[in-house]
């Protein structure tokens, strides 16, 4: 397997150059599982630790690989085993909150050019979850595709894509039903030797079936539809990258029903640019858009050319982003705090020595 089958190019040749010349070698993580990697390299998979002074180096989540991340190796070819030294830049990635009330990132999949965001067109679809879908891929910096699962489960398809089209300016929309067909060879147009696409979606709306199908092979366990609420039966469990043998690489994630907002300042203004073309239009420059005079946005709402919801959903992703943002300062504040706390201690044992 060489290296442009895993998503290798000049991006990453040119973050690689100082060490490839200290003789270390470079391979992309496929499955991560508290801190052990299984990373695909050139020759061989290998199972693969940070080292310690990546460890000790690394101040959050975030610093440490994630699957689809690029990163650099000894490898001890005859245990099958390898040490992470570092980690490549990131091309894109997708993140969001952790859960619970902990203010931290996690990352889900890294260098990405494509998502396929996932949505079932059953009792599970979502329109306001795919508002937080498309903006957080806008954010990550890959191009989201919109893929309506389920379709032989769906009477009024053509209804649930109309709302769709009212959240999704700009990104492509594909109706899909493995089990009829219907839109599978549309999708495999997106399928190209060296590109990544992540699908990220809810349990059970047919991520790891789609998979499957690209890979002519069952890779991956599928779920039944439940009977008692018609949703998808949760079945991935963790996230994956898998290399297909046609060309392609496709990253499995576990199903995600809620997604907490990590960075989405950018993705917001490209999500909702008919939200804020619209507030641009105001009469006055501060206009809050409940009762000032000449505002735009109500009037918008008011003839109904914006749907009331779609905007409720903007307000409640601004409060979101700025709630987060103030809990992310003292994160970093904490976190600074750390760092030189670390640097500290490691001063005081070499003093020692």
């Amino acid at each position: 397997m060489n290296l442009e089958t895993l998503g290798w190019g000049p991006f990453f040749e040119a973050e690689f150059t100082e060490y490839k010349d200290e003789g270390y070698a470079v391979g992309r993580v496929s499955l991560e599982h508290k801190r052990l990697y299984r990373v695909l390299t050139e020759s061989d998979e290998v199972l693969a630790e940070v080292s310690g002074k990546y460890r000790f180096h690394a101040t959050e989540r975030g610093d440490f690989p994630s699957v689809g991340d690029w990163v650099v190796l000894s490898v001890r070819p005859e245990e099958g085993k390898a040490t992470i030294h570092a980690t490549l830049s990131r091309k894109s990635k997708f993140s969001r909150k952790v859960a619970g009330n902990t203010t931290e990132e996690q990352i889900v999949a890294a260098n990405v050019d494509v998502v396929f965001i996932v949505a079932a067109l059953n009792a599970d679809f979502n329109v306001r979850r795919l508002e937080r879908y498309i903006l957080t891929t806008w954010e990550s910096g890959a191009n989201p595709v919109i893929v309506l699962s389920k379709a032989d489960l769906c009477e009024n398809i053509a209804d649930k894509v109309r709302e769709v089209e009212l959240i999704a300016m700009g990104v492509p929309i594909h109706v899909v039903s493995v089990e009829t067909m219907l839109g599978i060879d549309e999708l495999q147009g997106y399928i190209k030797p060296g590109k990544t696409i992540a699908l990220l979606g809810s349990s059970g709306v047919g991520k790891s079936t789609l998979i499957n199908y690209f890979a002519g092979k069952e890779m991956l366990k599928t779920g039944s539809i439940r009977t008692d609420d018609d949703k998808g039966r949760h079945t991935t469990t963790h996230r994956e990258l898998l290399v297909l043998d046609q060309g392609g690489i496709l990253i499995d994630t576990p199903g995600m029903r809620e997604l907490q907002l990590w960075e989405a300042e950018a993705g917001l203004s490209q999500g909702f640019a008919d939200v804020e073309e619209l507030a641009s239009q105001c009469k006055f420059r501060d206009c809050r858009h409940n009762a000032e005079p000449g505002c735009a946005v109500r009037q918008a709402i008011e003839n109904g050319d914006l749907d009331e919801k779609r905007y409720e959903s903007y307000v409640k992703l601004q409060k979101e982003l700025a709630y987060f943002e103030r809990k992310e300062d003292k994160y970093l504040e904490l976190e600074e705090r750390d760092k030189w706390k670390k640097l500290t201690m490691e001063q005081r044992r070499k003093k020692l020595k």
